[in-house]
């Protein structure tokens, strides 16, 4: 598994990859009436569709927070068992349309961008389904590491009507090293 240098190297090498690509998923919508102070905080991740920058990373973490200057400081974290590690990347998120959809630009190196799509969130802001530009970035995230079974079993049905390939999903293991 990479280390924090090589992590930042393949985020920075993802986003040159989709050209800083900002759109949402064909077919897909972002949710309305989103309230960005209900989202900030910290988000288990789930589940997730594989990556190179994510490939054997568990207990992973996103917490959102304020910044000054009006974007999201996102700090993504995950531990990485091969190397008894925690691997963290720190970065900025910017609305990409009106502030009541969750929809985002978000970058993690410098000038590039991509897009960070909220799918679908419960009235609690409790669980939420995550999307970048297209069909092949998908996470389903949570507040707590552990998710009802019927709840998840909601999450992926929404996923796969929102044309995501759910067989391809992988739980993210939170147990404690």
């Amino acid at each position: 598994m990479p280390d924090m240098a090589d992590l930042k190297g393949l985020l920075g090498s993802l986003a040159s990859a989709m050209g800083g690509e900002t759109g949402i998923p064909k077919g897909c919508r972002a949710v309305e009436d989103f309230e960005l102070d209900r989202y900030l905080g910290l988000w288990f991740e789930v589940a997730r569709l594989d990556h190179s920058f994510e490939r054997g990373l568990e207990q992973v973490t996103a917490h959102y927070a304020l910044r000054d200057d009006g974007g999201v400081a996102v700090t993504n974290r995950g531990f990485n068992p091969d190397d008894n590690e925690w691997d963290e990347a720190e970065g900025k998120a910017f609305f990409e349309e009106d502030h009541n959809v969750g929809r985002f630009r978000v970058s993690f190196f410098g000038p590039f961008y991509a897009g960070y799509n909220i799918l679908w969130l419960d009235e609690a802001y409790e669980h939420a389904i995550v999307a970048g530009p297209n069909h092949g970035y998908l996470w389903l995230l949570a507040r707590r590491p552990d998710v009802d079974q019927t709840t998840l079993s909601h999450m992926y049905r929404i996923a796969e009507n929102n044309g995501f390939d759910t067989q391809a999903l992988m739980s993210v293991s939170h147990a404690p090293a």
